[in-house]
């Protein structure tokens, strides 16, 4: 009964296909939340495939339907060993994005796990059936090994994050008490680099909303009134030119990320080398905020994209002035920005530039910013377990660049957050073609069973 041998048991456990055929299993079952007719299927991935595989470890599970209608169901597991015990709550969501079948590779389908040229192709083997596998078959291996885990553990699983988790906060403070822990400590996102464990503790941001412009009914021909009407495509596009620099910069103050980086996050990501691995873009080192490392743009601070820009028929041009256009706009933001001055400090900024005709749309309710001050005890702790297994150093980020349902847990829940993703930045997440890398699941199967063991050993942070 040891740590080296409930981390034997995990290796034994990949090295035997276990996790592969596991993993197979939960791919094949089509959880699309964004099809509405796939509604059984997200029933069917709770009560059909991870209740069973729970309550085998002494979990009591029990699903429940989502207070929003277009949400999907929720399942809360729990394993209750002690009063005086460590409490914990993980999560993972068995949701994936459209499979987009025929977009793949020859031979490749997003329901069925294929190996090929060391990757494991399938929809959601990163994002995130692939994560709470992981985690769940790492708790397994602590419970036969020590015959106890030592500490009590809930697990929540939704089936909405992909259409961005509607429902879950409300849920949230419907089971308050019951989904009450001492911290979270869950896994989605990428690795920083493959090679290298990461941990984060909270996520940037999201925030979308468009952009747009009408002039006047129909296009009119180019010949008899350019020069003399007024293009929205041209207006809007020196608009969009006000906000941000051609070096990515942004340009309005209330946009911005108020104050500077604090002193621990700044030292947290000082040394980051921003890298995602095989098949993912060079950076461009002259674009974003000027004098700042990759680490302090994508970690530090907060950004502006311009998602999409139409104007006139793209798939058909024609010599006419069009008479409209729009553009789809992101804030990735971080911790203290408030997401409520966004739309009030643009629009503003276009009035005072004489775009006052442009029309502000926000699209969709924001993810907001959280973030766990890198020295938290909590985090230390991690990082100390992490490196006991992985044996090299831990990329710490105070915050994913990406943005996760984390204010749930740190707002409404009111809890410390520790995130430990197993995935990396190339794996082809919500596009044809998403896999994982065997060595990173491996890896990553190691270190969540040391997190788990290390959890009962009494010697945790409160």
């Amino acid at each position: 009964m040891s740590r080296e041998a409930a981390i034997s048991g995990i290796e034994t456990y990949f090295d035997t296909d276990i996790f592969f055929d596991d993993l197979s299993r939960r791919v094949a079952i089509r959880t699309e939340s964004q099809d509405p007719e796939r509604k059984p299927d997200l029933q069917a991935y709770l009560t059909d495939e991870m209740s069973p595989f729970l309550e085998a470890m002494g979990f009591q599970c029990e699903t429940f339907d989502n207070p929003v209608e277009r949400g999907g169901p929720f399942l809360i597991a729990d394993r209750f060993e002690g009063d005086d015990l460590p409490t914990v709550l993980t999560y993972g969501h068995g949701d994936v994005v459209p499979g987009y079948d025929a977009q793949w590779k020859e031979g490749l389908s997003p329901w069925t796990m294929t190996r090929r040229d060391n990757r494991w192709y399938g929809r959601g083997t990163a994002d995130n059936k692939g994560q709470h596998t992981i985690n769940l078959a790492a708790l397994k291996s602590v419970l036969d090994t020590r015959g106890k885990l030592g500490f009590n553990i809930k697990v929540l699983l939704e089936t909405g994050e992909e259409l961005g988790s509607p429902g879950l906060d409300e849920f949230a403070k419907l089971q308050k008490d019951r989904l009450q822990a001492d911290v979270l400590i869950a896994s989605d996102g990428p690795r920083l680099s493959p090679e290298r464990p990461t941990i984060f503790m909270g996520s940037r941001g999201a925030f979308n909303f468009k952009m747009s412009l009408n002039l006047r009914e129909g296009g009119h021909h180019s010949g008899n009134w350019g020069g003399l009407l007024a293009n929205p495509g041209i207006i809007l596009s020196h608009a969009i030119a006000s906000i941000i620099s051609a070096k990515g910069e942004v340009l309005v103050e209330g946009i911005r990320t108020p104050g500077p980086i604090p002193n621990s996050v700044r030292a947290a990501i000082s040394d980051l080398q921003v890298e995602g691995g095989e098949g993912a873009p060079e950076i461009n080192p002259d674009w974003g905020e000027p004098g700042f490392t990759a680490g302090e743009k994508v970690f530090g601070w907060n950004t502006f994209e311009v998602l999409s820009f139409i104007t006139g028929n793209p798939n058909n041009p024609v010599n006419a002035v069009p008479p409209r256009a729009e553009a789809v706009c992101h804030i990735r933001f971080v911790p203290p920005s408030d997401v409520t001055t966004f739309l009030p400090a643009l629009r503003e900024h276009l009035d005072q530039h004489g775009f006052s005709q442009i029309e502000l749309e926000p699209m969709r309710d924001a993810m907001q910013a959280t973030r766990l001050d890198p020295d938290h005890p909590w985090v230390q702790w991690a990082v100390q377990s992490i490196e006991k297994t992985a044996t090299r150093k831990v990329d710490i980020l105070p915050n994913l660049g990406g943005s996760l349902p984390n204010e749930v847990f740190a707002y409404t829940l009111g809890m410390p957050t520790i995130w430990v993703p197993h995935s990396y930045a190339a794996c082809s997440q919500h596009a044809p073609n998403e896999h994982i890398l065997p060595s990173v699941s491996r890896d990553a199967l190691r270190i969540m069973t040391g997190i788990w063991w290390d959890l009962g050993e009494g010697l945790t942070p409160g």
